[in-house]
């Protein structure tokens, strides 16, 4: 069913926030960073696949990624809902119930036998179809999902995400160039005044973190 309440995006980006903080899927160390799928240390790191272990927090925010697509691109805009390989899937499946629409979803590559397809569940030419993840960072990733949708003849103009870090400034364009619009409920910003105000980390490690967010790259590259 399709959620009748629609938050200030504002109001969205705050809460959404706070339930990733209650579960812990934030986390902050700037003395041991973490190793990003680039291979460059982070003081940063999120676990959005937790939150399909907490069935309140989990449908609120599908209601909320719901109400952001239908607002921000259209009521009537999508035919098909796709997920990527894996965190995107369950979420997809989530937001493709609310809509009413078929779901697919994609994988990374092709799986190697048998029909050799990327593309699993019924897509066909013409469809309009959202992509769905659990994050992005740069977006780069999210493109080559893209191209898959797009090979089998349909449409893929949007992405939906719960987390966007929302700290590297040529994100928006890379996506835009592929003519993706991108849509979120909250970035690192939102997380880390939400940290503030809860005081959910010593107040070192949030301006850590934030010296991070403010110039991620030179905070890398001084780390090697």
């Amino acid at each position: 069913m399709i959620p009748s309440a629609y938050p200030p995006a504002t109001e969205i980006a705050r809460l959404t926030a706070r339930m990733l903080l209650e579960i812990k899927a934030v986390h902050f160390n700037a003395d041991e960073p973490f190793t990003l799928a680039s291979g460059l240390p982070s003081p940063t790191y999120i676990d959005c696949r937790k939150l399909i272990s907490y069935p309140r927090i989990r449908s609120t925010l599908m209601d909320f990624l719901t109400v952001t697509v239908l607002r921000d691109a259209g009521f009537e805009t999508f035919d098909n809902i796709a997920g990527g390989e894996t965190a995107g899937i369950p979420f997809a499946a989530l937001v493709a119930e609310r809509m009413g629409l078929p779901m697919t979803y994609v994988r990374k590559k092709p799986k190697g036998y048998g029909r050799n397809a990327r593309i699993e569940g019924a897509m066909t030419e013409g469809e309009r179809v959202l992509l769905v993840e659990d994050l992005t960072t740069d977006g780069g990733s999210k493109l080559s999902f893209v191209d898959a949708i797009r090979e089998t003849g349909a449409t893929c103009g949007h992405t939906a995400v719960i987390f966007y870090y929302g700290i590297f400034p040529d994100t928006l364009k890379t996506l835009g160039d592929h003519g993706v619009a991108l849509h979120y409920l909250c970035t690192w910003w939102d997380v880390l005044a939400e940290a503030r105000a809860q005081e959910a980390f010593d107040p070192a490690t949030l301006d850590a973190v934030e010296s991070f967010l403010r110039d991620p790259r030179a905070w890398q590259a001084a780390r090697g």
